[in-house]
């Protein structure tokens, strides 16, 4: 249990890395802003393509391997983008980064398979609280080694993590269940292709601007393979990702809430550290050390732990959506927390802190949602997918507040103004409240129960 808890927030600590790094990456390897943003959009890129297919094979004899062989590239990852060998090379330890991000469905299907009964519910619980609150914990850490040590040092302190994870689950990892699973290479090729098109284009957006002819194509060519991929994957008779189980209520919940809940509160973050870090001749900030910044964040990762357990306990006094729903309203509370209290410290923790508990709450119940409607031999793909809406929310979230403080970015100025930072808060306050709209809905929808049993009637229909 421990190992799997380590993996999970090991991988997201490790995906973090980028966000408060990217002043520095930019200063020290003398490249553009939108050339730096890469450090990011590399990550997410390789972990939206690599999660499916770690999922899928993670269902079946591979499962060791194929989790073993993810902290290995991770590990080797962190090695490369802490060597002094230029940009190019940074980049490419990114987004070996990135394959760690498959680690959480493999764990989770771990933690199904191969725990007892009365540690399993908590674990994956625990499992999904820990995707959120590795962000906080790497933003402090990560501060705090690039100020005093370098850009290589956190690095370097991750690669040594990776390899105790490495190591450990080289010694306590079960041996992988006797499922065969056949690799549905054209829906991967397919669906990595889309996912890869559509997160260039929304990277690239600002720069070729969102109506010129390369964002347009690109954006139009990703939709049209992804929904190339939906229809492969329907006719497929072993697909990567088992569609038909979106029919399931509670699968179906997890994934349009966990996608508006991400698109929603994701942006906060950077946009916390990016306004406490302003120095006050802009008119607004506090002037921060990336230290000080990164703590702000440090109020999401304990509320998200804290929540773990408080949301296990409602959710079976009530039912998981109910739960959602209510986290939804302490999200919005948060954003507008921040829209109108953002003048001292001490408001921004408590808006962090609501944010947390809120993240943390939906993150707990929804691979319980996913777990309860599907069979155990789908449990790797079919968290896999929930991850990969979290990663695309994740980044359209991120490319979405960017975006609303470049227009409140006046021309010779360095920061925005401080109503872009309001802006950006309505916009994801909307997002929030569709997300609360979203779960409502489910938490009254009368649908039948999902069991395992049911997934695999509806799988084969």
């Amino acid at each position: 249990m421990a190992v799997l808890v380590f993996l999970a927030v090991e991988s997201t600590a490790v995906a973090s890395l980028g966000t408060p790094l990217l002043p520095t990456v930019q200063r020290d390897d003398h490249v553009s802003l939108a050339a730096s943003q890469w450090a990011l959009t590399i990550t997410l890129l390789a972990g939206a393509v690599a999660t499916p297919v770690m999922g899928r094979l993670g269902d079946g004899r591979l499962r060791r391997q194929t989790t073993l062989g993810g902290v290995a590239f991770m590990l080797a990852g962190c090695v490369l983008s802490a060597l002094p060998a230029g940009f190019a090379v940074f980049l490419a330890g990114r987004a070996l980064q990135g394959t760690g991000l498959g680690l959480v469905p493999l764990a989770t299907a771990v933690a199904r398979d191969d725990l007892p009964a009365d540690r399993s519910r908590p674990t994956i619980a625990l499992i999904g609280v820990t995707t959120a609150a590795g962000i906080g914990i790497g933003y402090p850490l990560v501060g705090l080694l690039a100020e005093y040590l370098g850009l290589a040092a956190p690095f370097w302190f991750v690669a040594a993590l990776s390899a105790l994870a490495l190591a450990a689950g080289a010694a306590v990892l079960p041996p992988s269940p006797r499922r065969e699973v056949r690799l549905d290479l054209t829906g991967a090729l397919t669906l990595g292709l889309g996912i890869t098109g559509l997160l260039l284009a929304l990277a690239e957006g600002p720069v070729w601007g969102w109506a010129s002819p390369a964002s347009l194509g690109c954006a139009a060519a990703s939709v049209g393979l992804l929904a190339g991929w939906v229809v492969i994957e329907l006719r497929a008779s072993r697909p990567l990702i088992n569609l038909r189980l979106l029919r399931h209520r509670s699968v179906l919940a997890a994934n349009v809430t966990a996608f508006l809940v991400a698109v929603g509160f994701y942006p906060l973050a950077s946009l916390v550290v990016r306004y406490a870090a302003t120095p006050p001749g802009a008119g607004y900030g506090f002037g921060a050390s990336v230290v000080v910044a990164g703590l702000m964040l440090t109020p999401f990762s304990v509320a998200s732990f804290a929540a773990s357990r408080v949301a296990g306990l409602l959710a079976r006094r009530t039912s998981a959506e109910l739960v959602v729903a209510a986290s939804c309203v302490l999200l919005i509370a948060s954003m507008l927390a921040f829209l109108f209290a953002r003048g001292g410290y001490w408001q921004i923790v408590v808006a962090m802190a609501l944010d947390g508990f809120g993240v943390g709450c939906v993150y707990a119940v929804n691979p319980l949602q996913i777990t309860g409607g599907v069979p155990a031999a789908e449990t790797g793909s079919a968290i896999s997918f929930y991850q990969l809406v979290r990663t695309v929310a994740y980044s359209l979230g991120s490319t979405l507040s960017a975006t609303v403080l470049v227009l409140y970015l006046a021309r010779g100025r360095v920061f925005p103004s401080d109503a872009g930072y309001s802006a950006a808060a309505v916009v994801c306050t909307a997002v929030l409240v569709a997300a609360l709209a979203a779960s409502a809905l489910f938490a009254i929808w009368p649908g039948r129960a999902d069991t395992p049993a049911a997934a695999i009637t509806a799988g084969r229909r």
